[in-house]
């Protein structure tokens, strides 16, 4: 989607002498902690709750300064991101992120371009809501897991109730209002055997045009011998591997001969930045991370959203400078850790698209070519597998100047719609 940009206000600091200490990063905010409206089964947050026992998981006005004036003095020049997610934020009040996009406008140095983004359960949106996040140009993400019969199976209320009717209001005012929204779809168990189902309803029944899909990997601390590590094993939640591979490939099947260049798909984009050799758009694909931090209701800041735990806590930024924490030598060596694969990856074909994915999907030990292995590594390389031909081909289109939209044409494989694209690594 094309960067949400915030426009320019008046008032500005003097731009200061540029400091080679700035660099781009990523920090999600989290204004609530883990607190939530919702109780979604799968929710890995809300447990977070016991590492603050007896807070009021509401971020001051003080640690609010102290977010935005770090993360702009951090950053250089050009695009800022500045991003909430929870928890549910939603339950901070509409008041305080008004502050938030005023404590922006006196802070921000002439050429930062803020992009505004939250992601939210839209339970709780109103007219309101929508208008600022109109008027701000705020880019918002919608948790939604497909048709009501899938999305209510896990993500339910703190009475276990149904709140896909709920989401789906919301959503309707953010389209009424023209915000700009796309759609974090989880696959799980529930879910996972119904690709075309969610891809379809998110298309055809709900109009929407970029979405994204996150496995959900839980881990359960478990005796030995159970697991390939024999400390912990994938719930029965966690979405299966080989079925998470099938999912990838048969809502891809059906868009690059349906929706390639109408659809937009952020685990297909950041594939085809693989095939054209550049840095991936998504983070759990780069070969090493450490740009993508959290920042929780205190002001505590960690190494990554997934990792908010004691051993992942930096420091925090009403006590530190933000800048110092994201380039310490810790958050260095957390994301180099990324890059240390177990041997089965080091002869992967499809490496240079997967480079492992996110540390937090991968086995603790193992033994052998498997120590380190990610839970999710047979259907990764069946989707990095299934879609190299296209790819490959899409890829040569973008070097010559061609869009990516044309594989069809080029390869003369144009298919009706929901048949399979046959896809086979041949590297």
């Amino acid at each position: 989607m094309d960067p949400v940009v915030a426009t320019a206000g008046g008032g500005h600091p003097p731009d200061p002498v540029p400091s080679p200490l700035r660099r781009p990063f990523h920090l999600l905010a989290k204004p609530t902690g883990p607190i939530c409206n919702l109780a979604c089964d799968y929710c890995y947050f809300l447990s977070k709750e016991s590492l603050y026992p007896g807070d009021r998981f509401r971020m001051s006005e003080q640690v609010l300064s102290s977010y935005i004036s770090g993360l702009l003095q951090a950053h250089p020049d050009g695009p800022v991101a500045v991003a909430w997610q929870g928890g549910e934020p939603a339950l901070m009040g509409i008041d305080f992120f008004r502050r938030a996009i005023d404590l922006v406008e006196e802070q921000r140095r002439p050429r930062q371009q803020v992009e505004y983004s939250i992601q939210t359960n839209a339970t709780l949106l109103t007219d309101e809501w929508c208008e600022l996040f109109a008027q701000h140009r705020f880019l918002v993400g919608v948790s939604i897991d497909g048709p009501p019969e899938l999305h209510d199976r896990f993500r339910v209320d703190k009475h276990g109730s149904a709140t896909s009717s709920k989401v789906l209001a919301g959503l309707e005012r953010l389209v009424r209002h023209g915000v700009d929204v796309n759609v974090l779809c989880t696959v799980h168990r529930g879910n996972q055997d119904h690709p075309l189902d969610v891809y379809r309803y998110f298309r055809d029944d709900l109009g929407l045009r970029f979405i994204q899909f996150i496995p959900v990997v839980e881990w359960d601390c478990v005796g030995e011998g159970a697991g390939m590590d024999g400390r912990r094993q994938a719930t029965e939640r966690s979405v299966e591997p080989q079925a998470w591979g099938r999912f990838l490939n048969a809502v891809f099947d059906e868009w690059v001969v349906a929706d390639i260049g109408e659809v937009f798909v952020s685990m297909f984009d950041s594939a085809l930045g693989s095939w054209l050799g550049l840095d991936s758009s998504m983070c759990i694909f780069a070969e090493s991370c450490g740009g993508s931090l959290a920042v929780v209701h205190n002001g505590d800041v960690y190494s990554c959203d997934h990792f908010v735990d004691p051993d992942h806590r930096l420091g925090n930024l009403t006590e530190s400078d933000l800048g110092a924490l994201v380039g310490s030598r810790r958050q260095a060596e957390f994301g180099h850790a990324k890059s240390v694969l177990p041997l089965r990856c080091r002869g992967c074909e499809v490496s240079f698209a997967c480079h492992g994915e996110c540390p937090k999907n991968r086995y603790g030990s193992g033994s052998g070519d498997e120590a380190g292995l990610n839970y999710l590594c047979a259907g990764y390389y069946s989707f990095f597998s299934h879609i190299d031909g296209p790819m490959r081909t899409m890829a040569e289109l973008v070097r010559s100047g061609r869009s990516a939209a044309d594989v069809c044409e080029a390869l003369d494989h144009a298919r009706p719609r929901g048949q399979y694209w046959s896809g086979e690594v041949e590297r």
